[in-house]
């Protein structure tokens, strides 16, 4: 594994920004994310980090290289395209996915921390669509993933003003899950990681294609969709487990496979 994937335990932690750069988005490392995550063992790997070595999350997209492009549009549509398989890969596995966000997270960084299940911030971070700032529109989901986590209403605000989002705010609207001091974010993160990672990971995974598969489909279906996966976890090892220590008043030990 290169420096932008390294494993914790049971977690996968991510790069994705150079610190070089500004920590501006680095497409090789979002290419070796993704080849990370498509050989990911659930067995091996209990939760997904998306993480910083710099000061920033990520800047997003790297604007300079943006300028310098002989061709700009196959160049953005290329940078798009990569980022995209990368969303797409992440968005399907079936661990949880936490994010440690310092400093800033803008453009496609913001739309990377959107992703996630659980997001750290610190008093400093800042958040920010950024694309209006340059005449561009969002990738990496943020009109999909932001609409559904503020509501349509703010979602268009936010990008159409291209908002500054502090800390508190971001806490507020649940775009960061929880807010704790700047030099903690990255013990907080992995830490956070860590204990979904030692937690009944078959769950997780139905939980969060529950959610996946619940945008498309109606009320009612869901419900069919809800009852399918209790009854099939109630004869998981997990589930098993799970209600056994519940009853017997111990605390669950966890099988870190599927099944």
């Amino acid at each position: 594994m290169s420096s932008s994937v390294t494993r914790h335990g049971r977690v996968l932690r991510l790069v994705l920004s150079d610190a070089a750069t500004g920590n501006a988005l680095d497409f090789g490392r979002v290419a070796e994310a993704k080849a990370a995550l498509e050989q990911l063992d659930p067995a091996e790997t209990g939760a997904v980090l998306l993480a910083a070595d710099g000061p920033h999350f990520s800047t997003g997209g790297n604007v300079h290289a943006f300028a310098a492009a002989a061709d700009r549009h196959a160049h953005v549509h290329d940078a798009a395209d990569g980022l995209h398989d990368f969303v797409r890969v992440l968005d399907a596995v079936t661990v949880p996915v936490v994010a440690g966000v310092p400093g800033w997270a803008a453009g496609a960084g913001m739309s990377l921390v959107l992703l996630a299940d659980v997001r750290i911030g610190g008093t400093r971070t800042r958040l920010k669509p950024a694309y209006p700032g340059i005449g561009y529109t969002p990738d990496g989901g943020m009109t999909h993933t932001l609409t559904r986590q503020v509501g349509e209403a703010k979602a268009r605000e936010l990008v159409l003003t291209n908002a500054t989002i502090d800390a508190e705010t971001a806490e507020r609207l649940g775009i960061l899950s929880r807010v704790v001091a700047d030099d903690e974010i990255a013990d907080e993160a992995l830490a956070a990681a860590t204990a979904l990672a030692e937690g009944p990971t078959e769950a997780y995974g139905r939980i969060r294609t529950l959610f996946r598969e619940g945008r498309a489909r109606s009320l009612s279906d869901q419900l069919d969709a809800e009852s399918d996966s209790i009854a099939d976890s109630s004869t998981s090892l997990a589930g098993l487990e799970g209600v056994d220590a519940f009853v017997a008043g111990r605390p669950a030990q966890w099988p870190s496979a599927t099944s």
